[in-house]
Parts: structure tokens; sequence; C-alpha cells
């Protein structure tokens, strides 16, 4: 993969001197480890001035001595990964100060990850180099994914269907709200996870569909709706999966009507996902078919967004969300309802933009969306 990420480099290397900025300073650990493979605490990239073969080349700072498969010295390709001395008190700091040492005249940061206490360490550090904002450029460059990222997505699906498969084959009634989070974030490291993708959130009766609903001690109780929604953590790639079910008994004429329009909503905003489709028509054709039946009054603001080695990318499946989908961008499609005092219904699921060609939106998670009475 060394390759891969010299490229990812390069390519913001072309960006960076297309806009006359010699050198690049990376101190967000998701864009240093999509460039760098790997982002160690407190770490920050320097694509020093003159590129590769300039007099810094690329250059990942670290506090500390680096775990893992990281060494002082070669880590991947042209990359040399430099540990401070001790007492060093900001890694971005001490790469501005060695691209201003370099010879740099102008060094881009992303501003968006700085407070203004470091935007003035940098500076401070290199007073005589100035400072511009880099923008989200990685982000940008993240948003489509290669075969081997959305292959490490498709794992992390994977597992997280296991997961829940595995839970609904348990028990349920009378155990507690936390106490389904926990067992489900052990079985997904017991799967090969890296660890939860965000915390669990398990929702049941009057809490069932709540979105991101913090896990209580409420019991589950005969009748109930269960709404769960999890994601695995796979070599730094995240997915989302959620599901809603009914407990123990055949479910209310209610509770029918209200999944089945969820589940409309659901495979509305699924079908619209293709490239060049513009982000919030796949919010409008899922939310459509909410405000038709009668719940358009406190949806939530959006219907779905970007993942990868974040839980929430770009792009945002919103309303006012501006811009168009493209091939390879795996995405989240999960429109809910929740009626206060009664509960309600999330369907969740992660998928990749596909053209039509190819088969359309590809689904990663694939636990069944029936409404099933457990």
């Amino acid at each position: 993969m060394s390759e891969v990420h010299a490229a990812r480099r390069s390519q913001l290397r072309d960006r960076c001197a297309a806009a006359g900025e010699a050198a690049v300073l990376v101190s967000r650990p998701a864009n240093i480890r999509y460039l760098a493979g790997a982002a160690p605490a407190g770490a920050a990239l320097l694509l020093g001035p003159g590129g590769p073969a300039g007099p810094v080349g690329d250059v990942l700072l670290c506090p500390r001595p680096p775990s893992g498969d990281l060494a002082e010295g070669q880590v991947a390709g042209d990359l040399r990964v430099r540990v401070l001395p001790a007492g060093t008190a900001d890694a971005a700091a001490a790469a501005a100060g060695l691209a201003a040492s370099a010879g740099a005249e102008l060094l881009a940061v992303e501003e968006h990850d700085l407070s203004v206490t470091r935007h003035r360490a940098l500076g401070a550090a290199a007073p005589h180099v100035r400072l511009t904002d880099l923008s989200r450029a990685v982000e940008q460059q993240r948003l489509v994914k290669d075969e081997e990222e959305i292959a490490c997505l498709r794992i992390a699906a994977e597992i997280a269907d296991q997961a829940l498969g595995e839970l609904l084959e348990s028990i349920l009634v009378g155990r507690t709200e936390r106490h389904l989070a926990l067992e489900l974030e052990r079985r997904l490291v017991d799967h090969g996870a890296d660890g939860p993708a965000f915390p669990t959130s398990v929702g049941t009766g009057p809490n069932s569909g709540v979105p991101g609903h913090p896990p209580s001690d409420r019991r589950v109780e005969e009748g109930d709706f269960l709404s769960v929604c999890l994601g695995a953590d796979y070599r730094g790639y995240h997915c989302e999966l959620g599901r809603t079910f009914v407990i123990g008994t055949s479910p209310a004429r209610w509770q029918i009507e209200l999944y089945e329009v969820v589940f409309a909503a659901q495979r509305a905003g699924r079908e619209a996902l293709a490239p060049t489709v513009e982000y919030h028509a796949v919010d409008r054709a899922a939310r459509q078919v909410l405000e038709a039946a009668g719940h358009g009054g406190g949806l939530p603001r959006r219907t779905g967004h970007g993942v990868g080695l974040e839980i929430h990318e770009d792009p945002e499946l919103s309303p006012t969300a501006m811009g168009k989908l493209d091939a390879c961008v795996p995405v989240t499609v999960g429109p809910g309802v929740h009626l206060p005092g009664r509960g309600g219904v999330r369907i969740d699921d992660t998928l990749v933009v596909r053209p039509e060609a190819d088969g359309g939106p590809e689904l990663l998670t694939i636990t069944t969306k029936e409404l099933l009475a457990l």
C-alpha cells in the first residue's frame, strides 16, 4: 500500500502546487492516515518544498516513538518518520519550523483542524512563512474510494451484520438497552473489528427510533419496538447498520404501518443513489415518502452521509447539501420516524454508489429489512 499512499500525497502536492503552495502541513488524524497509512497520536505530516526529492521530502513527525510497523526512518516508500526530541510541545509547530528551514515561503495548513492557539504557534515557529488555508482538500480527495478501501468497508459491514445476527438469536426480553449495546460491541470485536465505529445505539419501546439514542437501563418488554444502530471499525474504515424489530409478539397495526412507511422511504433513498445525482435529491427521495404519510414534522436534518476513515464524512445527504454523487462513494441511507411516547423506526444501510451498468448501488449491510417479531 506504500505506493498508494505516495500517489495520494503526489495528487495533493500537485493540487497545492497549482495554487502556488510549495509545502503542505496535514494535522487532522484521518487525513494523515489517508496520506501516510498510519496516524500516531499527536503526529503531523509535512509535504516539504521541492516534493519528495526536495530538502525535506515527505516527513511524518511524531512526538514519541510510534508503535506497530512504524519506526524511525523509512515507513512507506519516500515517506520518512522523524521522532521529535523529548519535550517538543506540538508536532505541527515543529513541522512548520522544518518547512521554514527548508526555504518554504508558503505553507498550506488545515485551518478547520487548528485552534486559534495552535495556529498562532505555527506562525511563531515559522514567522517568515505565509500560512494559507488548505481548506478541506484532503477530505475532498478522500471522497471517492479505491477498491482496497471499499474492500475494508465491505468487511466492516460483514462484521456488523454478523454481530447483529447473533444478538437476534438470543433471548432479549428483560435485558437492558445498555446490556444489549455492550454485547453488540463485544461481538464486533470477536468477529475481527478493531472496535465499534461509533457508540452503539439501542432503543426500546418509547426510546426506539430516536437517532443516536444513548442506551439506558430500560428493559426490553413484550410488544416493544427495538431499534439498533451499530457499526464496525475495520482497519480504520467505518460502516453503519440500523434496524428495527418488534419484540415477542405479532406487531400491532400501527407498528406495521409505521414500519412500511419508513421502509418505503429508505428504499426510495437507496434507489436514488447514482453517479451525477445531486446530494439533496437523495434526501428528497426519502423525505417526500415520509412527508406524504404525514410524518414530515420532526424528521432528522439529513437522510445519510458519507463514511470511510471517519464515520461522518462528505457528502451529506440533506435538503440543503450542494454537489453531485460520484461512483465509488460510500454513503449511508437511514431515514426514520419517532413518535413521542410510543416509539419509532429507523432503517439504515451502508452502500457504495455504482453506475447502473455495474448493477447500481452496492449494498454492503445485508441484514434483512423484513419486520421481524423476535
